[in-house]
């Protein structure tokens, strides 16, 4: 029984990604694999995994029931995830859940064939995940996490709430370089001075928000990257500990001493993402 092709919506515009087919051959549950940037503990807190429990659920998917996933976790170590992910096509699951862009990257990169849905994309026609929207022609798809814009329209409600700041900091991960340029672009008219720190591991970010607090800035935005939801709690307690007020992608982190958030909702992502699990599956969502 081939697969059904996935649907995805993206910019709010409905786009087919066709998927490469593969028999079933072998009467088990559905497995689902889940490769994760993150750690195990960040993820068993986080609204996003419970989204998409209760996305399966909505579609008649039990974890253990009808149903299994196999989680794997780089712990944000990235540079695990390329042997995680070879371990994780050697399970043979129906289908891949990469929750951000480096891991869906990552997937991709050890499989071509299984199919990957990854909730949180960036620019998957950039990163080579898709060759249009329209027509992505390969075994990527999901839901947009971040859309030109975003990053400055945050760097607007922050200077709403501190109207006489006048230097920023903007902390720049892996995933994270088209905002740091949104947030440079919305700075030149409001005459605010941004102070840039990228980091490609964790062992280089206690350095980079001690570099930012000696530059004297007045707030710091953290914007969409999975390097750092996964340590929210220990950003937050640094950036509060020197007196600034920081402002995410994710309302999730704001319990843990954010000032505000302003992004996408990510739990209705990985919610959404059950649907193209559903799909995959070749039965008739309800």
């Amino acid at each position: 029984m081939k697969r059904r092709a996935f649907i995805t919506l993206l910019g709010g515009a409905a786009a087919a990604w066709p998927l490469a087919t593969r028999a079933q051959t072998i009467a088990r549950r559905p497995l689902i694999g889940y490769l994760a940037g993150i750690s195990s503990a960040a993820m068993l807190r986080s609204s996003t995994r419970r989204g998409f429990l209760n996305g399966l659920h909505e579609h008649g998917y039990v974890d253990g029931q009808n149903v299994d996933i196999a989680y794997r976790f780089a712990d944000g170590v990235f540079e695990r995830l390329p042997a995680l992910a070879e371990e994780m096509v050697r399970l043979k699951p129906d289908i891949i859940l990469a929750p951000a862009q480096a891991t869906a990257l990552t997937a991709h990169n050890a499989t071509t064939t299984i199919p990957i849905v990854c909730p949180l994309l960036d620019n998957p026609v950039r990163e080579g995940l898709a060759a249009s929207e329209g027509r992505p022609g390969r075994n990527v798809t999901g839901i947009l996490r971040y859309i030109g814009g975003l990053a400055g329209k945050r760097l607007e409600l922050v200077k709403e709430l501190l109207p006489a700041m006048a230097k920023l900091g903007v902390l720049v991960g892996p995933e994270s370089a088209s905002q740091r340029s949104d947030v440079e672009n919305a700075s030149r008219t409001m005459g605010v001075e941004v102070v840039p720190a990228e980091i490609q591991t964790l062992n280089e970010l206690d350095a980079a928000i001690a570099a930012l607090v000696k530059a004297h800035i007045q707030a710091l935005i953290v914007p969409a990257d999975s390097l750092f939801f996964g340590v929210h709690r220990r950003i937050n307690a640094q950036v509060v500990g020197a007196g600034l007020p920081a402002i995410w992608f994710t309302r999730e982190v704001i319990v843990d001493g954010a000032l505000i958030s302003y992004g996408v909702d990510e739990s209705e992502n990985f919610r959404r993402a059950a649907f193209f699990v559903d799909k995959s599956q070749g039965r008739k969502t309800r």
